[in-house]
């Protein structure tokens, strides 16, 4: 109303034959249908090769056109970010499936978890290491059973039940992640030897910060107006004892919810899990009305780095507005409007 009337005033005062403003240049704001993202850290153009980033795009631009073609066909929110999903967890750049991270025993262990916006359903598996698509079967988790979480053998067990893709662990191995191990183990030791006494990084394998990076996720608004979150992840470089992260923990990493909006996380798991953060990004914009952006800013600008956690998070709210902080030097991202309009993104602006 405020735009309308500032533009009819305006052309009241230009009078006949004068430059009027044409009613045309008032626009509504673009109105998303998907955002996704692939992880945050240290990611800097100065360490990146034209080469390395073009892929990087290319295959965010590849996981938007799939999850934007469901939407644009009429497909629900849900079949999108699967698809979206799916196309990273196949692209080995990524964390999630075949380039999922190696735990300290040299395997791929990988969480991943979706949501309903329209029915709060869930469904998430963690430490998987034999299912192709690990949001495929947080999906099957969701719909074919009476649970929202399975975890290791288990959930191995129901995916093949499921009738789900299983393969060799082999076929999770790339040598950049496996050279990455060696490093962060190598840094592991020497931290050792430094300061033996200060066991806690070494036992979680973190002092290479950003070895923890890369996790995927999308979410999306559908044409009914039904929200969808989905989050997979390889986890931690070096992790040890089973360790599960924030992105397969409903609430944690991954939320959606028809009132609010939808959210996928990425960063330092811990600190996201210490504070629910996907949960309370919905609960600020329910119960206190801030926007989406708002709430989520207070999250990833505020209280994450307080407790001296980092990370980003992607949001799409009921409304098609978005929102995707960061507390890292990058992120990868990118977004789809209802028009296909498509914008990719890695460093900080």
């Amino acid at each position: 109303m405020l735009a309308t009337f500032l533009v009819t005033t305006l052309l009241m005062m230009t009078g006949p034959g004068t430059n009027a403003i044409p009613n045309d240049t008032v626009t509504a704001a673009p109105k998303y249908v998907m955002v996704i993202h692939g992880g945050a850290g240290t990611i800097l153009k100065a360490n990146m090769t034209p080469e390395k980033e073009a892929a990087y795009k290319a295959g965010l631009e590849q996981a938007l056109k799939a999850g934007y073609a469901v939407i644009q066909r009429g497909g629900a929110s849900l079949d999108a970010v699967e698809a979206a999903i799916k196309v990273m967890e196949d692209n080995p750049l990524f964390n999630a499936g075949k380039g999922a991270v190696f735990t300290n025993e040299g395997k791929n262990e990988m969480d991943a978890a979706i949501m309903n916006g329209k029915t709060l359903a869930a469904g998430s598996v963690a430490g998987v290491t034999v299912i192709k698509n690990p949001i495929t079967a947080a999906r099957a988790v969701m719909e074919k059973s009476q649970h929202v979480m399975l975890a290791g053998r288990g959930a191995e067990q129901f995916a093949k039940e499921a009738g789900l893709e299983i393969v060799d662990p082999s076929y999770f191995y790339t040598e950049d992640r496996w050279k990455g191990l060696l490093r962060v183990k190598a840094a592991d030791s020497a931290k050792t030897q430094l300061d033996h006494d200060d066991h806690k990084t070494s036992l979680l394998g973190i002092e290479n910060k950003d070895s923890k990076f890369g996790t995927v996720g999308a979410v999306a608004l559908d044409k009914q107006g039904n929200l969808a979150a989905a989050t997979s992840t390889g986890g931690m470089t070096n992790k040890k004892f089973g360790r599960i992260g924030d992105a397969p923990i409903i609430g944690a990493g991954t939320y959606a919810n028809n009132a609010t909006c939808a959210i996928s996380c990425t960063g330092w798991g811990e600190f996201f899990i210490r504070l629910c953060v996907a949960k309370t990004v919905s609960d600020l914009m329910e119960y206190k009305g801030l926007t989406v952006q708002q709430a989520t800013h207070e999250l990833i600008m505020q209280k994450v780095p307080a407790l001296g956690g980092d990370g980003g998070l992607i949001a799409i709210d009921k409304n098609g507005n978005i929102a995707m902080p960061f507390n890292t030097a990058g992120m990868y991202r990118g977004s789809v409007t209802a028009d296909g309009k498509i914008e990719v993104k890695i460093y900080k602006e």
